[in-house]
């Protein structure tokens, strides 16, 4: 029996996954326990951003065999839909330099030569999603200039949190997937859309998950 800590930046996409079933408990974090597929899962809302999601990740994943994330994201030029993360990178980790950022691995000097900056997730069991590079960090992203910098790295989605949860993973050396699904297009309209999506989106991700959990 594995035991699978699962993370979500929102009560809505925490509730999106195996909704209505499993015990809540208290704590730092509010959180559900329940058994599926022979694992135990700890449904976790970290709340929004790389320090929560490390706060809730390095908080509860003691005992955990594997770390995942569920929820929402922006597109980069994606098409809608739920994505298998097959990469993670924090955009706005690295050096400022005259008229360029450099960006670097999240944790790693950013003096010298950068080399790779992203984190390699677990192999995807066989989802038949598409797979994708994700752009994480501590800003909201609804600017189509902004939007095209972070795509100029390679990432197709952008969203605040799982970087941070891919960092903390290989920090601990535990393995680490995440499901996203597409709210918005990371342009004007952008807080509108994540509002009108969210619920939709949110458990567009959570099927996604439910299936991942019956494939390991």
């Amino acid at each position: 029996m594995a035991h699978i800590l699962i993370l979500a930046a929102l009560p809505e996409e925490a509730d999106a996954l195996f909704p209505g079933s499993g015990e809540r408990v208290g704590g730092l974090f509010a959180e559900r326990r329940l058994t599926v597929a022979g694992h135990r899962l700890g449904i976790a809302t970290c709340g929004l951003g790389k320090v929560n999601a490390a706060l809730c990740a390095g908080a509860l994943a003691g005992n955990a065999d594997l770390l995942l994330m569920t929820g929402t994201c922006g597109s980069l030029g994606a098409a809608s839909g739920a994505y298998w993360i097959a990469e993670a990178l924090q955009h706005d980790y690295g050096a400022n330099q005259p008229g360029l950022f450099r960006r670097y691995r999240a944790g790693e000097w950013p003096i010298g030569e950068a080399g790779e900056a992203h984190f390699s997730a677990m192999a995807d069991p066989g989802l038949g999603l598409p797979h994708a590079r994700i752009a994480s960090g501590d800003s909201f992203v609804s600017c189509p200039d902004a939007a095209a910098d972070l795509a100029s790295l390679g990432a197709t989605l952008v969203d605040m949190e799982v970087g941070a949860v891919a960092q903390v993973s290989a920090r601990l050396g535990k393995s680490w997937g995440a499901i996203k699904a597409v709210t918005d297009d990371a342009n004007d309209d952008s807080a509108g859309d994540f509002h009108a999506n969210l619920v939709r989106a949110a458990r567009v991700a959570g099927q996604a998950t439910e299936r991942l959990i019956a494939m390991i």
